[in-house]
């Protein structure tokens, strides 16, 4: 499928400038996006990211500077103002496209009017997957994801489970209870019907919080296997010990998921567990 003119692209920076202009380029090199198209948001670095990115990314690629630094979720609903496509393909700066693949994302959305977010096949650039598809959490699925109790024997088949190791099927779309925001696809309409990405969360979970409230609006999430989108992973936070900065980080959103949503102890809740 030709993508071209499908889709707005949204990319965050914070001090990537180098990861943000590669990303955009793999865009522009498979012409799976027009420039016009695309838009940066320089989210307040404080560094010489947004006199780099004026100057190194491609003509016609919309450059918007924050003011201050309100988070990832609030960088990625200031962009979506700047566009007008159905679609919008969120990224992150670490992640760049080796192929056309999107395009069997953009299928399902043709295909199956009920989707309101696709997950893409986030891909380390080794060739493994990241296994970008989730369930909800229950506390022991975030203490086995963000602890090192999670390397334990007894728990490592949960932490599969929660990570839904045995669905993805080459060439079978399945259901997910939430997409990491790393890479994904969203209707443009839903996400402006939610009022966008809770700007209440700094970093981490906002992208649960996201698809949470898409399924609550009644339609559905799902995963493409192969529709591949390269992941370079800069990010250390699953090593992170609790009392780290990324640690406070997910210690607020966690709280903050938690008083809106539902988190059982053990059990996973599902899709229509989650809500309260």
């Amino acid at each position: 499928m030709n993508t071209k003119g499908l889709f707005n692209v949204i990319v965050v920076n914070f001090r990537t400038p180098d990861l943000t202009v590669r990303c955009i380029e793999s865009l522009l090199a498979l012409n799976l996006a027009a420039s016009a198209d695309m838009v940066v948001v320089e989210n307040a670095s404080p560094d010489d990211s947004y006199s780099r990115l004026r100057n190194e990314l491609p003509e016609g690629v919309r450059l918007v500077r924050a003011s201050m630094n309100r988070g990832f979720g609030a960088g990625v609903n200031m962009g979506m103002v700047a566009g007008k496509r159905d679609h919008v393909l969120v990224l992150n700066p670490d992640t760049y496209f080796v192929d056309q693949s999107i395009g069997m994302a953009m299928t399902v959305f043709e295909e199956s009017p009920e989707v309101g977010m696709v997950g893409l096949d986030l891909t380390f650039p080794d060739g493994r997957r990241q296994y970008s598809a989730r369930r909800f959490y229950s506390v022991l699925d975030i203490v086995g994801r963000r602890t090192r109790l999670g390397s334990l024997r007894s728990l490592h088949g949960r932490m599969e489970r929660h990570m839904m190791v045995e669905a993805w099927t080459p060439g079978i779309v399945f259901d997910a209870d939430w997409v990491m925001g790393t890479g994904f696809i969203v209707k443009r309409t839903i996400y402006e019907e939610l009022g966008g990405m809770d700007e209440g969360y700094f970093l981490y979970m906002e992208d649960v919080d996201l698809c949470a409230r898409i399924w609550a609006t009644g339609h559905r999430i799902v995963c493409v296997p192969g529709a591949r989108l390269m992941h370079d992973y800069q990010r250390n936070s699953a090593k992170s010990g609790p009392l780290s900065r990324a640690g406070r980080y997910h210690l607020q959103s966690f709280l903050r998921f938690r008083n809106k949503f539902r988190i059982p102890l053990a059990l996973p809740p599902g899709i229509d567990g989650v809500h309260r």
